[in-house]
């Protein structure tokens, strides 16, 4: 592999791990305050949905990316009513986020636009544009160093960086303030945040909330950044592996991010070999496709080692009398 094939292979790393990336963060948030959420697959989903709709529409993509958010902060406040409020099963909950969103954005796309639940292919102001960052252009003829700032750091849309920027944005949320110590408590032991008078329903609709704020950034980023329209499914699995790259970086920040590249990598190169001739035999496209699943599974499997969760997660608070 040369230099220029590996900056390529790195580029699509970034841009593959970005959705992960937030969607990761979207649920560290949600699970260190108590509330599992297996729905950001369907929270992704919807706002991709909605936000390239919403730009295909109105031929402006920031109206898009509100649209998005908004459709995934309202199925977060469906989650929040079922497991917090109602104390339901917050799994089930989840699951049938997936399904609601899977169903209800092919619906609306065929009704909106008969396309076969498509949206319009989204052009200009429509979608996200890459940013070339100061200095790149005179950069880029310097050795190594100049290709890797032109090619690989600029050269991005603005919720790649966004999303880079969040890693240590929560960790100093989570770490260093008493919002974060308190959220962390919450997921950790509820009956104590309760007895200091402060209420665990709140934070914990407040990490729901976030989530679903994240959870609509990654799914516009799909549909407006990283390709160009909604289409079924486009999602495509990465709500799980962001659930699988969360439990790898076992609920922190920065081995989140880790963990993403990781996953982002292997998308990358799985994409960017297809068809490989060995000799003997031709490996399958099908095999390189599915590639990157398989390596979740066995990475989760064999190289994590006991990854334990928040002890409340999973559970809802009854307030005892």
């Amino acid at each position: 592999m040369d230099f220029l094939t590996l900056l390529q292979v790195l580029d699509s790393t970034v841009r593959l791990a970005t959705p992960l990336l937030l969607a990761c963060l979207a649920g560290l948030f949600s699970e260190r305050a108590g509330v599992f959420d297996i729905g950001l697959e369907g929270k992704m989903l919807a706002a991709a949905f909605f936000s390239a709709a919403i730009a295909a529409i109105t031929g402006d993509v920031w109206m898009g990316l509100g649209a998005g958010i908004a459709a995934s902060l309202a199925l977060s406040i469906v989650h929040g009513l079922a497991s917090i409020t109602f104390r339901g099963n917050q799994l089930i909950s989840g699951v049938a986020i997936n399904f609601l969103a899977a169903g209800l954005t092919v619906l609306i796309a065929q009704d909106w636009f008969s396309q076969g639940g498509r949206t319009p292919s989204l052009i200009g102001q429509g979608r996200f544009g890459p940013i070339t960052l100061p200095g790149a252009e005179a950069l880029s003829g310097v050795p190594v160093l100049g290709p890797i700032y032109a090619e690989l750091i600029s050269g991005h849309s603005i919720l790649v960086y966004i999303a880079f920027l969040t890693v240590p944005l929560t960790w100093w949320l989570l770490f260093r303030t008493r919002f974060g110590l308190r959220l962390r408590a919450v997921g950790e032991a509820p009956e104590a945040v309760d007895t200091a008078g402060v209420s665990v329903v709140t934070l914990r609709y407040v990490a729901v909330g976030i989530c679903g704020i994240l959870c609509g950034i990654a799914g516009a980023y799909l549909a407006t950044a990283l390709q160009a329209g909604f289409v079924k499914d486009m999602t495509a699995g990465r709500g799980f592996i962001a659930l699988a790259a969360l439990i790898f970086a076992k609920w922190r920040p920065w081995y989140a991010l880790y963990a993403c590249l990781l996953f982002g990598l292997l998308q990358a190169v799985a994409l960017r070999y297809q068809n490989i001739d060995l000799g003997a035999f031709v490996v399958p496209v099908q095999f390189m496709d599915a590639l990157p699943y398989i390596l979740t599974v066995v990475i989760l499997a064999g190289f994590v080692g006991k990854a334990i969760p928040p002890r409340a997660g999973g559970e809802p608070y009854v307030k005892e009398r």
